[in-house]
């Protein structure tokens, strides 16, 4: 009795390998995506920081916070897809 049904639940996992592939592959870009968004938005800062011979770095601290705020935006609108 318990291992029969332990049986389908097993060979019912085997089946959705594949999906299981396509979903971490999903979340790995969307990773990915964050990294990219935040990355680019603080060069971008930094280099406008350089740029204007800032003493404090005020817009890389916002385009950083601009970058994190797009990059969860991105991803919400993602799972929601």
């Amino acid at each position: 009795m318990g291992i029969e049904d332990n049986k389908s639940n097993f060979n019912d996992d085997k089946d959705s390998g594949g999906q299981a592939y396509g979903t971490y592959a999903k979340y790995t870009g969307m990773a990915f995506q964050m990294m990219a968004i935040i990355g680019g938005s603080a060069f971008i800062g930094y280099n406008i920081d350089q740029w204007f011979d800032h003493k404090v770095q005020w817009v890389t601290a916002i385009t950083c916070v601009f970058g994190v705020c797009l990059s969860i935006y991105q991803i919400i609108k993602q799972l929601k897809a």
